[in-house]
């Protein structure tokens, strides 16, 4: 088991509530889509997921007990890569399996290392540098080194964000495939992204998220049967219809701001 549960969840940040009431349980093995708008606070709730902060109040917990700090039962894979640009690519992995597994020979982790970045088409980068990869690849770097330490939840915050369209097209398809490889032990995964169609390919749920504060505007259950063919995701009713109300629902969110900042306007003329 590896369930997650979001109980009351609030946060703030030099006295500014960021985040506000998230109430959310992830069953074990679910593909998690946090989508929202740039600042609704995505990000800092998977960084309370991570154990990177702490909630003002409320509670998280994975499998009934509390997360109060980071741990190897989480993975995470940043948008910025996160890989020790002075070390290559194969040590960059082998130093999570070093954390993950401290009893494990070192050839046996160098022989581990070796076998995730081939698994995400990243033969013969064992030696080099970050700097000497292109972002596609550091990206993949990052997703075996998530991989590798066999974390039973993974973490993920607009991993693909910063990448052209084919490159991106080709890691989410990676993404969902060491996912569904094993479906006894499948992970557990929080992915954010404020792209609709993104979401919706990946998820078995979307938490829509909005603005001031960041909080939970609906839950989208994902009825789509897996495997799911991206190119023909866009003929499917399915697909359309629940790409329509995501969207609906986000720009409601935005109207819900631009009212807001009517209604204060048209309230500080009269003073």
């Amino acid at each position: 088991m590896h369930e997650i549960a979001l109980t009351n969840i609030s946060y703030a940040y030099s006295q500014q509530a960021v985040l506000e009431d998230i109430n959310f349980t992830a069953a074990a093995g679910e593909f998690v889509c946090l989508l929202g708008p740039s600042g609704c606070g995505k990000s800092t709730l998977l960084r309370l997921l991570a154990g990177l902060a702490a909630p003002s109040s409320g509670t998280i917990t994975l499998d009934g007990k509390p997360i109060s700090g980071p741990g190897l039962d989480r993975g995470v894979v940043f948008q910025d890569y996160s890989l020790f640009p002075w070390m290559t690519a194969g040590q960059n992995v082998v130093l999570a399996l070093e954390q993950a597994f401290p009893d494990r020979p070192k050839a046996k982790l160098r022989e581990t290392a070796q076998s995730y970045l081939e698994m995400v088409g990243l033969n013969g980068v064992f030696h080099k540098l970050p700097g000497a990869l292109s972002g596609g690849m550091r990206q993949r770097a990052a997703i075996a080194r998530a991989f590798a330490i066999n974390s039973p939840v993974l973490l993920m915050d607009e991993p693909f964000g910063a990448l052209d369209a084919i490159t991106r097209a080709r890691l989410q398809d990676l993404l969902l495939q060491l996912w569904q490889q094993n479906a006894a032990e499948r992970k557990t995964v929080f992915f954010v992204t404020h792209d609709v169609e993104e979401a919706i390919l990946l998820a078995s749920r979307v938490v829509v998220m909005g603005l001031n504060p960041g909080s939970v505007r609906g839950i989208f259950p994902v009825d789509i049967p897996r495997p799911r063919q991206r190119q023909s995701l866009y003929s499917d009713s399915s697909f359309l219809t629940l790409r329509d109300r995501l969207i609906a629902e986000l720009h409601a969110d935005v109207l819900d701001e631009l009212d807001e900042g009517r209604t204060i306007r048209t309230a500080g003329e009269g003073i």
